[in-house]
């Protein structure tokens, strides 16, 4: 069985909590979880942002602040736990180590933040290169890598695929403080090149996007590739004889 990480970013998810995506991605989650062991890093999003400004209004510092967004990463996991009923483990895991232990199960295996500093997107990278994933998908509110931010440049371009290498060099001018949301954090996407582990990058808001790109490959986002190798299907299709 093939194995998967999905970043699921807190955006996406939970966008705050009143108007949180978790009951449209459960049964996606739960049909994707037939066909592969399924893993997911779940972010922060709204609320998390929330949190961290009030911190900061208090003169909080940032290793602090840091921990809140952590602590907030993980009670969004507990609700999508919770929501998954029998389908996931019935603990977040707290790091890779126990992970890999819940996985044993058999059910989907949940997390959130870990360590200060470290965006969900690395946590789901350095699971992702300590599991053995055939993939690792980033679900953010874009569909997509771009040349540059595509809410401030109308000429910005989406690729369809791009080696870990280049993406490395347009993510190397974002700024890394708490609650920072952009496409994939320099971590992240350093650990992606050293695993060689392939990454799609798509749009989340739709969880349909997301199953369609795992069942059957088919999707609008970016593969992230050194060796430029499509990494779909992971499932198989074709008719038995």
């Amino acid at each position: 069985m093939k194995k998967v990480v999905l970043s699921l970013g807190g955006s996406v998810l939970i966008p705050s909590l009143e108007s949180n995506n978790i009951s449209r991605y459960v049964p996606v989650l739960g049909e994707i979880a037939r066909h592969m062991q399924l893993f997911i890093v779940v972010g922060g999003g709204g609320e998390a942002r929330r949190y961290i400004e009030v911190a900061r209004s208090l003169g909080i510092d940032e290793g602090t602040c840091d921990e809140t967004g952590i602590r907030i990463t993980r009670l969004n996991a507990a609700l999508l736990v919770g929501a998954l009923g029998s389908l996931a483990y019935p603990v977040v895991a707290e790091n890779q180590t126990e992970a890999m232990a819940f996985a044993e199960s058999g059910k989907i295996v949940v997390m959130g933040g870990i360590t200060p500093a470290q965006t969900t997107d690395a946590v789901s990278a350095v699971l992702a290169e300590r599991v053995g994933a055939d993939l690792l998908i980033n679900a953010t509110s874009i569909d997509g890598i771009y040349s540059a931010d595509p809410k401030k440049d109308r000429d910005a371009v989406r690729y369809s695929t791009i080696t870990a290498s280049r993406l490395l060099e347009i993510v190397s001018g974002d700024t890394l403080g708490a609650g920072s949301n952009t496409v994939m954090d320099m971590v992240a996407v350093k650990v992606v090149c050293r695993s060689s582990i392939p990454l799609v990058v798509l749009d989340g808001r739709d969880p349909a996007n997301l199953s369609a790109a795992l069942l059957s490959g088919t999707f609008t986002g970016t593969i992230v590739s050194e060796t430029g190798k499509n990494p779909f299907p992971l499932v198989d299709t074709a008719p038995k004889r």
